[in-house]
């Protein structure tokens, strides 16, 4: 009778290009699963060694070279356990993103991914092949039959069905999976049914961290051969995973894991900008962060996430009144910072605007103050945050949302100067959402003077958001449809919209384009995020 198997799924975080890193990182745990944790089988995610996605770095032969030298040392080292390592595999010209089974110090097997995807944020068939003459790969591991596929493999049926058909009893799966609204319901779904329709079970391991706008969540699972899935591992959280699979019954034993105590959308959602914001300032050598704190809602959340992320000591908010900014608003921005241990500076704007209004004043005259007049002040903003992040050292972090950038609702070069945008994948109302979420958690951050008070610019006298924008709620209602749903006009004037408020907001997120192009990058959480995954055109004649 074959005993059960004992797995080690290493959901860790393995950084693009830190290749000698990560190849000492995976030998070390491969040890550590065998040792610490008696596996008989460990499995690591997708392009573990190179890290995902490496982008262009897979188009130069160094690269490729270092991680195929790489490689064969972790081999070397895995002895006395079968370990699963996902790489970019090159062979000549062709690369493929390759899953290797490393046994007795060597390379047994290697299976290459047939299904590259390449949509939303992928470019796989940019970088990788498939291999003409592929073939399943299963393997014996202590008497269970064990079947390997890379990610996208996983949801499309023939790869599964190939592999169950040439003797698998138990598939693992190594993935880099991003993270997006609702995506663990659809990967459940995706697990059931593969596992129903097959009979055999799944162990599927993804990777976690932050790697520019793309946020990983680990978020690994088990499921039994009749469908079973078992609850996902916590998400956003290195750790290790141990369970032991039953081949007779088909069925995981989880031995040590922790599961995930909120699934929420808004819990998610928080870890996921969270992680996203550390991970991009650790892995670019920034220690601490800068913001400018205006006492409005964005800002207010900003800081919240930068304390969570880096610790209170590594904030520093400044607040820069000008003749416009109310009272409550200074006092709502002292207020945060004192409520989380924050440094707050503040530098009033008015005298560099001045200095910039008679610079100009020969220039503008006979002419009304407008909008210039207002963005000179958001960039006179800028231009002193940036000069602290230059004296003092730091990542100065920008506040603007979702629903800002798609109507250009943000100043070029004023509050959109700085390294990383934590809520630009986050329209104005899931920004609410979120602020009052996060105020469940542990003590209150954001003041209900914030979360009350109606949104404005304080760039002109008794300015508010919905003087120049329709409400919020149907504005974001509006853009959703239209970007995350690639809804045209006239299908959303069709759902019930007003014809006037719809083709206003088309146009201004076909005429905003250019200032997106130029946002600092920031985490995805939808299936549409701006930057690499919704690519449209600068200059464009189509009207949607």
């Amino acid at each position: 009778m074959t005993q059960p198997l004992r797995i080690a799924l290493a959901q860790f975080d393995f950084p693009v290009g830190a290749v000698a890193d990560n190849a000492e990182r995976i030998a070390a745990l491969i040890r550590e699963a065998r040792d610490e944790y008696a596996a008989d089988l460990v499995l690591f995610p997708e392009l573990a060694l190179s890290g995902y996605p490496p982008e262009d770095l897979l188009l130069r032969p160094s690269f490729l070279a270092d991680c195929d030298a790489a490689m064969r040392r972790i081999a070397a080292e895995a002895t006395g356990i079968v370990a699963i390592v996902g790489w970019p595999e090159s062979a000549g010209s062709i690369v493929y993103n390759a899953a290797s089974v490393l046994r007795n110090g060597a390379i047994a097997h290697t299976y290459r991914k047939r299904e590259l995807p390449n949509y939303a944020v992928f470019d796989e068939r940019r970088y990788f092949e498939v291999d003409p003459d592929r073939e399943d790969c299963v393997i014996d591991v202590g008497g269970v039959r064990v079947g390997v596929l890379v990610c996208e493999d996983l949801w499309f049926p023939e790869p599964m069905a190939s592999t169950v058909r040439a003797g698998a009893e138990l598939v693992a799966v190594i993935n880099a999976s991003p993270f997006e609204h609702d995506k663990h319901a659809r990967r459940d779904a995706v697990l059931a049914n593969a596992t129903r329709s097959t009979g055999a079970a799944i162990a599927y391991v993804n990777t976690v961290g932050g790697q520019d706008a793309v946020v990983f969540d680990g978020a690994s699972l088990v499921a039994d051969g009749d469908g079973t899935v078992h609850p996902a591992a916590a998400a956003f959280t290195e750790q290790w995973l141990i369970v032991e699979f039953d081949p007779a019954s088909r069925r995981f034993a989880p031995l040590q894991w922790v599961e995930d105590g909120d699934e929420s959308r808004d819990g998610l959602a928080w870890r996921a900008v969270v992680r996203g914001t550390r991970d991009y300032c650790r892995k670019n050598g920034f220690d601490k962060v800068w913001l400018g704190l205006s006492g409005g809602i964005d800002s207010a959340l900003v800081l919240a996430i930068a304390v969570d992320a880096l610790g209170a000591e590594n904030v520093t908010a400044v607040r820069m009144p000008s003749r416009y900014t109310a009272d409550l608003s200074n006092d709502l921005a002292a207020e945060q910072c004192e409520r989380q241990g924050v440094r707050l500076l503040t530098l009033p704007i008015e005298r560099a605007f001045e200095g910039f209004l008679d610079t100009l004043a020969d220039t503008f005259e006979g002419r009304e103050p407008d909008v210039a007049e207002e963005n000179l002040q958001s960039r006179t903003r800028g231009a002193l945050m940036m000069a602290l992040t230059n004296k003092f050292g730091g990542l100065l972090l920008t506040t603007g949302n979702k629903s800002e950038y798609a109507v250009g609702y943000a100043t070029i070069y004023g509050d959109m100067c700085g390294g990383y945008a934590p809520l630009k994948d986050l329209y104005k109302t899931e920004v609410y959402a979120l602020a009052r979420w996060r105020n469940t958690v542990g003590d209150p951050v954001v003041p209900a003077g914030v979360i009350d008070r109606a949104p404005s610019a304080e760039l002109r006298e008794n300015q508010k958001d919905q003087d120049s924008l329709p409400p919020y709620d149907v504005l974001d209602a509006i853009l959703h449809r239209h970007i995350d749903q690639e809804q045209s006009a006239e299908d959303i004037i069709a759902a019930g919209f007003d014809r006037a408020t719809v083709e206003r907001v088309a146009r201004l997120v076909r005429i905003s384009e250019w200032k997106r192009h130029q946002a600092a990058p920031g985490p995805k959480v939808s299936r549409r995020a701006f930057g690499r995954e919704r690519r449209y055109p600068i200059t464009s004649g189509y009207r949607v």
